[in-house]
């Protein structure tokens, strides 16, 4: 399991960059052809590992009510995010990780609600969501290094 927390690590550190490197313009901006923008994918990241892991297993996820409506699967960005809000998703990036790996060490999931996903994936356990969790945020990186083409 520490391979999963490694790759994932080393994931979002890669996320990190584009939150330092792009101006807050940039990380809204939705170029022609695609229907979300930077910071949309890397708080979609953060909220999906959340939902998966966290509230599946019947627990408390560690981002709020109001990040989950606007980043959980299904939806889009409905307007330019606040300096605020990128500060807050970056906050959380490393924090969410480093979190659900001391909950793992410590037998916190329990009970997992088994989940399938769009893409026929079956869930059956925190440990599975979190090895499936780096193939996500992993897909959802190759669609920002298309993004980043653009903006």
């Amino acid at each position: 399991m520490n391979q999963a927390f490694e790759i994932t690590q080393q994931n979002r550190k890669i996320l990190h960059i584009y939150l330092q490197k792009y101006s807050l313009e940039q990380l809204n901006k939705i170029p022609e052809g695609f229907s979300n923008n930077l910071i949309w994918n890397i708080g979609h990241i953060i909220v999906v590992q959340q939902l998966l892991v966290y509230k599946l297993s019947g627990l408390q996820p560690m981002v709020s009510a109001t990040l989950i409506s606007k980043y959980a699967r299904g939806t889009r960005p409905e307007g330019d995010v606040s300096q605020a809000e990128v500060d807050e998703i970056e906050s959380l990036l490393f924090k969410t990780i480093e979190q659900t790996k001391t909950d793992l060490e410590n037998n916190v999931f329990k009970n997992y609600h088994e989940f399938k996903n769009e893409l026929g994936f079956t869930i059956k356990s925190a440990e599975e969501a979190i090895a499936f969790n780096y193939f996500h945020e992993a897909t959802h990186l190759g669609i920002m290094m298309s993004i980043k083409k653009f903006v």
